[in-house]
């Protein structure tokens, strides 16, 4: 059983960091059909890493069958521990399984596939899956992992281990959610792409198959059995990341299982010998790609003979990549402050700054920022850069066209309502004494100012009588004339100027007709 020697490190939790960036920027983007399409990489490198861990975790469930059968004495207690670690893994692992195929046939239909989704898109999906009153499975997956992480935590010893493990497993809710007053499933799937709450689903069935295999290590670690160790004796291959974004580094540490620390295996890579102490090999990534690192370890056991284990251990190098978004809408306004959000697959927010060209930019947090491009018509570019082990790499480009603000409604406010026309009482357009304007489209809410406008009436001769504010309020002229009309009459409010957020003041169109009520 020498080959389930412990880990010192997971080789999995930068990727696991990367899912986590990845997933919480996705809540807050206009997601791209690119964006949609960097999950199934990301799904697909999550589903190899999870069949490893399977594989090995089988591995060492055989072994404890053999041990039982060789000395079930010795081999018993370990061996119903392991049984119902699997048990209890198995059950949480299937849960994930069942609601990433119920997910995807809400969004593809009864023929919807898991390996293949056609409306990654789709926000609807996982909500109604998750959350529908009565039939939603939030809280059954939310009782689930917490139920889980309780059981295997009493398993582990080690007190870094439980940390790593407890992490992997949080259904903590960040300030955000609390602040928005969501629960756990609902911050976590509530308008959920279905790609991304599939690959969230993934990365959960690899958190379990990754606390199985630590609890296991550590119940093999209680079996006295180094004569069977000594005949299963293995190379590995441990990397810190399968997957490195270029110019980053590729590292992973090159054992064989009970190695003895005084006898220390010589290593080969490429057929030339390796030497580090402790086994760390380290190259940069140049290029992008799927590469292998291939070699052998030589070492003299215990007879005096030396023993020969081949070593394989593919990666990936990915090209560096980031998403810039603006959070309220796909273009930015000129002298207006526009939100924005940026976010690195893999990188932590605090490594990750944003430049901008064609207008100024200030930074409100952790992969937030307000630009105010100043070019109407022209373009904001944005240059994400980011600190890695290679250094400061820039991770891409985003331009936005930059459009002027458009025009806001006029309206005057009687009580809580903004009355934009039509038949109003004479003692409430007398107590509004005042005319306002904004942008209220649902995306934008923008208030302006009015600058003036002209208020037309008619006498009984049928003249236009035409008269102007220099301001917002209505004159005592306007007032008079107002205060001598009969129900049924009308007046009309045209030349409305107004400036607003960016400095520009525009004449709005149209007119806005007011009928004595």
């Amino acid at each position: 059983m020498a080959q389930f020697k412990k880990k010192k490190q997971s080789p999995r939790q930068k990727m696991i960091n990367l899912m986590y960036v990845v997933l919480m920027a996705m809540l807050a983007l206009n997601v791209s059909s690119d964006v949609l399409s960097g999950f199934s990489l990301v799904e697909e490198s999550l589903n190899r890493s999870t069949q490893n861990a399977s594989q090995t975790n089988e591995g060492i469930y055989a072994t404890f069958e053999e041990q039982m059968k060789a000395n079930p004495t010795k081999v018993r207690k370990w061996y119903e521990k392991a049984q119902a670690v699997r048990e209890i893994s198995t059950k949480l692992y299937n849960l994930a399984e069942e609601l990433k195929i119920s997910i995807v046939k809400e969004s593809d239909g009864e023929e919807g596939d898991i390996h293949n989704i056609r409306n990654r898109e789709n926000l609807e999906a996982a909500t109604h899956v998750m959350l529908a009153p009565g039939t939603g499975r939030g809280k059954e997956l939310y009782d689930a992992i917490a139920s889980y992480r309780e059981q295997i935590l009493k398993m582990v010893t080690d007190e870094q281990q439980k940390r790593v493990i407890a992490s992997n497993l949080a259904t903590d809710i960040p300030k955000k959610g609390l602040q928005m007053g969501k629960n756990w499933q609902e911050y976590m799937f509530e308008n959920m792409p279905t790609a991304a709450a599939v690959t969230l689903l993934t990365k959960l069935q690899n958190d379990v198959r990754y606390a199985e295999g630590e609890v296991l290590h550590n119940l093999v670690g209680n079996i006295d059995v180094k004569d069977i160790r000594v005949n299963e004796l293995n190379a590995y291959v441990i990397p810190r990341s399968q997957t490195i974004v270029k110019g980053g580094k590729f590292s992973a540490q090159i054992i064989m299982a009970a190695v003895d620390t005084t006898n220390r295996p010589t290593i080969y890579v490429g057929g030339k010998e390796f030497k580090n102490e402790r086994g760390i090999y380290e190259t940069v990534c140049g290029t992008t790609g799927d590469f292998t690192l291939k070699g052998y370890i030589e070492m003299i056991n215990g007879g005096g003979e030396r023993v020969k284990r081949d070593f394989e251990q593919s990666y990936t190098v990915v090209a560096p990549s980031a998403t810039v978004s603006a959070d309220i809408m796909n273009v930015l306004y000129a002298g207006y402050d526009n939100p924005m959000s940026v976010s690195v697959p893999g990188i932590p927010a605090n490594q990750v700054s944003l430049s901008m060209t064609g207008g100024s930019l200030t930074p409100k947090g952790e992969g937030k920022y307000v630009a105010r491009p100043t070019n109407v018509g022209g373009e904001a570019v944005f240059i994400v850069s980011a600190k890695t082990e290679a250094g400061v790499q820039e991770m891409g480009k985003f331009s936005y066209r930059v459009r002027k603000l458009p025009d806001p409604s006029a309206y005057i406010m009687v009580g809580d309502n903004m009355f934009k026309g039509g038949k109003l009482s004479k003692q409430a357009i007398m107590s509004a004494t005042n005319l306002s304007a904004a942008i209220d489209d649902g995306l934008l809410n923008i208030p302006f100012t009015v600058k003036g406008f002209e208020a037309t009436f008619y006498d009984n001769m049928g003249n236009a009588v035409p008269l102007v504010s220099n301001d917002a309020n209505f004159t005592d002229r306007q007032k008079n004339m107002i205060r001598q009309l009969s129900r049924g009459k009308r007046f009309y409010i045209t030349s409305i100027r107004a400036i607003g957020p960016d400095g520009v003041e525009r004449t709005l169109d149209g007119t806005m007709q007011i009928i004595i009520n």
